[in-house]
């Protein structure tokens, strides 16, 4: 992941995750990249054409896969610490044990977030985290 992250520095984003997913029988190894103020279909362009060829010797998963470079989107999922960090002020959904909880998220560190509601302020756990992403109320 840190040759990664360092490879897509160069075309001037962060890389903010990356998943494999199965869809229609076909695997895709999706990354994700952002930037302030948003990333842009040719910083997707370039980042793409910088890790095929490094895939094409060193392959991110066995078997024919398709890359997709993206943002992550105004909805993203959300698990490491930076990731929360950077979503303080945004609603957020959050799955932990057997608490499903929606609100404002507030505060984040390395460890813990808190989550505001009307019901008032939750402290959870990073590492207690089974599910979380951000969401927009339309």
């Amino acid at each position: 992941m840190n040759e990664l992250q360092e490879l897509v520095k160069q075309c001037g984003v962060e890389l903010y995750d990356t998943e494999i997913a199965n869809e229609n029988s076909k695997v895709i190894y999706r990354v994700y990249i952002t930037k302030e103020g948003g990333v842009s279909l040719d910083e997707c362009e370039s980042v793409s054409r910088l890790l095929s060829p490094i895939f094409d010797v060193t392959p991110p998963v066995s078997g024919e896969y398709t890359l997709e470079v993206s943002s992550p989107g105004l909805e993203r999922k959300l698990s490491l610490p930076k990731h929360f960090k950077a979503s303080i002020g945004e609603l957020v959904k959050v799955q932990a044990a057997e608490l499903k909880i929606l609100g404002r998220l507030v505060k984040a560190d390395e460890e813990n977030i808190c989550i505001e509601n009307d019901e008032g302020i939750f402290e959870i756990k990073i590492l207690d985290i089974k599910k979380a992403k951000t969401y927009l109320e339309w």
